[in-house]
C-alpha cells in the first residue's frame, strides 16, 4: 500500500486543543502536517511543533469562505490525510448557547457555517486529488452532541455536528471505490482551555469519572487516518468514556 505522507488538520490554533493534539500525533507517525486556523496563533502552534522536531507548516484562513479555502489548497498542495476539526468552540468564540426561539437567522448561519460549511468546502477542495491518486483518509471531528445526544440551547451546533456525520456516511459510499475512506470521531466531554466549569463538573459523572484528554481524541483520529484502518469506512467512533450508555448521568442518593 502507498504510504500516507502528508496531512492537513483544520482548527488547530488552540495550544491545548484537539486539533493540535491530532497534528502532533500524525507528525509522530512521520507525516508532514499542515495546520490551519482562523487567526495568527496558528503560527505559534507550528513553532511549538517544529521545536519538537516535526515537519509542520501553518496557514491562516477563514474556512467559511470558498476563496480562502481555494488559497489554502494552493498553499498546501495535495494531502493524503484530511482532518476536519474546525468548528469546535474556543475561548475566543465559544459555541452559541441560545434557545431555539431566540436564534436569529444569522445565529443559525454562523452555527452551521463554522462547523459544517467548513468541512464541506475543505473536503471539496482536497478530495479530488485523493480520488485521482487512489488513496486518502478523511476524518471528520464531529461530537456526541447532535448525532447521539444534545443540550438545551445547542440546536445549531447539534445540527451542524449531526450534518458532519451525514456527510461522512454519504461520502464514504461515493469515494470508497477510489481508495478513499471517510470516517468520523464523536468526542464527549474533553478538557481543554475552552471547557466551562459546568462541563468539567459534568465530566466527573462519566463512567470513568473524568473528562477526556485531547490526545485521547487524537488517538482515535490517527487510527482512522492510518494505513491499517483501510477497511474502516463510514464509521462513527465515539470517544466519551461510555457516557452515552448512562440513563442517569448524576449520582443519586
Amino acid at each position: 500500500m502507498t504510504p500516507l505522507k502528508t496531512a492537513l488538520v483544520t482548527g488547530a490554533g488552540a495550544h491545548d486543543g484537539i486539533g493540535v493534539a491530532i497534528a502532533r500525533s500524525l507528525a509522530k507517525r512521520g507525516l508532514s502536517v499542515a495546520i490551519a486556523g482562523a487567526s495568527a496563533r496558528i503560527h505559534d502552534r507550528a513553532e511549538e511543533l517544529r521545536a519538537e522536531g516535526f515537519q509542520i507548516t501553518s496557514h491562516v484562513a477563514d474556512l467559511t469562505k470558498a476563496e480562502e479555502v481555494t488559497r489554502l489548497r494552493a498553499e498546501v498542495g495535495h494531502v493524503d490525510v484530511l482532518v476536519n476539526n474546525a468548528g469546535m468552540g474556543s475561548v475566543a468564540a465559544p459555541a452559541l448557547q441560545r434557545s431555539f426561539l431566540s436564534l436569529t437567522e444569522a445565529d443559525w448561519d454562523v452555527g452551521i457555517d463554522v462547523t459544517l460549511k467548513t468541512a464541506f468546502l475543505v473536503t471539496k477542495a482536497f478530495l479530488g486529488d485523493m480520488t485521482e491518486r487512489g488513496i486518502g483518509r478523511i476524518v471528520n471531528i464531529a461530537s456526541v452532541t447532535g448525532p447521539l445526544v444534545s443540550n438545551e440551547g445547542e440546536a445549531a451546533y447539534s445540527a451542524a455536528k449531526a450534518g458532519m456525520v451525514g456527510m461522512t456516511h454519504a461520502l464514504a459510499l461515493e469515494v470508497g471505490r477510489f481508495g478513499v475512506t471517510v470516517n468520523a470521531v464523536a468526542p464527549g466531554w474533553v478538557d481543554t482551555g475552552a471547557s466551562t466549569e459546568e462541563e468539567r463538573i459534568a465530566a466527573r459523572h462519566t463512567p470513568l469519572g473524568r473528562a477526556g484528554r485531547p490526545d485521547e481524541i487524537a488517538a482515535a483520529a490517527v487510527f482512522l487516518a492510518c494505513e491499517e484502518a483501510s477497511y474502516v469506512n463510514g464509521s462513527l467512533l465515539v470517544v466519551d468514556g461510555g457516557n452515552i450508555l448512562q440513563e442517569s448521568k448524576v449520582q443519586i442518593g
